[in-house]
């Protein structure tokens, strides 16, 4: 089994675990977590698994982009800024399509880029004190990749309310919206996904990966024409004054002074 920068993975008979492992980071997205994310997934497909939990150690499942992330990303070009956006779609897309039943433990908050990994599983499963919310707009960002899956999960307008205003929700409220499946202590997080994982596990292999297969299949030509237009739209506004602003202004902790540009 391949041993990974960022994360761990591990294998308990039928039932694999992919744990986030930068917990002094708050398990925060660096581009190598990007490439070790796609690469325990597959391996996760391709090996005996029949059921992928995925969680994070420490008190946080991931916190978004890491800071030495958005330090670098301010001064790169508009083509530098598409390619990255290209591979974080890679990410979502291969979390959203993954063949097998795929579970999110949520042990802590789940911000941003971190609330879109831990939503696009099957089945998501928090703690009574996670935190959830798609905070871009209050630094400059823009939530579209997420945007595409989220309007699918929770509908247009609670979509709007998240993207718009960039507040976070509780996990109990975040349960009411459709955001995530279930709230369980802490102490029960990980046996409740294994319980999950062992109903799914005595179904029957073939009908799971078919209805899987079916389920993607909806809307599949319209989600990847909307990722695209996304990706566009990420890389541009990476290239605005207001982009670079806010993101000095999160790094430098003080008040951004928007230009509208």
């Amino acid at each position: 089994m391949t041993t990974y920068k960022t994360l761990e993975l591990k294998q308990d008979g039928a039932i694999a675990t992919i744990t986030l492992t930068r917990p002094e980071k708050r398990n925060a997205i660096s581009l190598r977590m990007v490439e070790d994310l796609l690469e325990s997934l597959g391996e996760a497909e391709t090996g005996p698994a029949r059921v992928v939990i995925l969680t994070g150690a420490g008190n946080a499942f991931c916190a978004g982009m890491d800071i030495e992330e958005l330090r670098a990303i301010a001064g790169r070009s508009h083509e530098q800024h598409l390619e990255e956006s290209q591979r974080t779609a890679r990410m979502f897309f291969r979390l959203y399509r993954f063949p097998k039943p795929l579970i999110a433990a949520v042990n802590g908050p789940a911000i941003a880029g971190g609330c879109g990994i831990a939503t696009l599983a099957d089945f998501t499963l928090a703690v009574p004190d996670a935190k959830f919310g798609y905070t871009e707009v209050k630094i400059g960002f823009l939530p579209a990749l997420v945007s595409v899956f989220l309007r699918r999960q929770i509908g247009e307008k609670r979509l709007r309310d998240l993207l718009l205003t960039g507040r976070i929700v509780t996990a109990s409220e975040a349960v009411q919206m459709g955001l995530i499946t279930e709230v369980v202590p802490a102490e029960k997080l990980l046996p409740r996904a294994r319980e999950i994982a062992g109903t799914l596990i005595a179904s029957s292999p073939m009908s799971l990966a078919r209805t899987k297969h079916l389920l993607l299949q909806f809307g599949e030509k319209s989600i990847e024409e909307e990722i695209d237009l996304a990706i566009r739209e990420n890389a541009a506004l990476r290239s605005t004054p207001d982009f670079r602003e806010g993101v000095a202004a999160f790094l430098e902790k003080r008040a951004p002074k928007w230009s509208g540009e």
